[in-house]
């Protein structure tokens, strides 16, 4: 895992956020893992996971179709986050189940 795109509509707001605290906390966690922001019809080819509002998740897919794509409905209780984190602190796969919309 080298590279997490969290993304956007337009690449602004809430989803920067997002993104950011993400980052600080994968550079907390001291994780060789690269988290960037971007729009969702930007996605990098070489992107390994996509953190995508549900709203978003489509779109994402097909943009990044060999990435894992991770959801979620509400940005302050943002569970793809929380569960990506989690994975890889313990070093476990990254799977679409860590991401179920909740």
């Amino acid at each position: 895992m080298k590279l997490v795109v969290f993304v956007c509509e337009a690449g602004m707001g809430s989803s920067l956020i997002g993104a950011n605290q993400l980052k600080k906390r994968v550079k907390d966690a001291k994780l060789n893992v690269r988290v960037i922001h971007s729009p969702v019809n930007e996605i990098p080819a070489d992107t390994d996971v996509v953190v995508a509002h549900e709203g978003l998740a489509e779109r994402a897919r097909k943009v990044a179709p060999t990435a894992v794509v991770l959801t979620f409905r509400n940005f302050m209780n943002n569970t793809a986050s929380e569960q990506l984190l989690r994975s890889l602190v313990a070093g476990e796969p990254i799977g679409p189940e860590a991401g179920q919309s909740s």
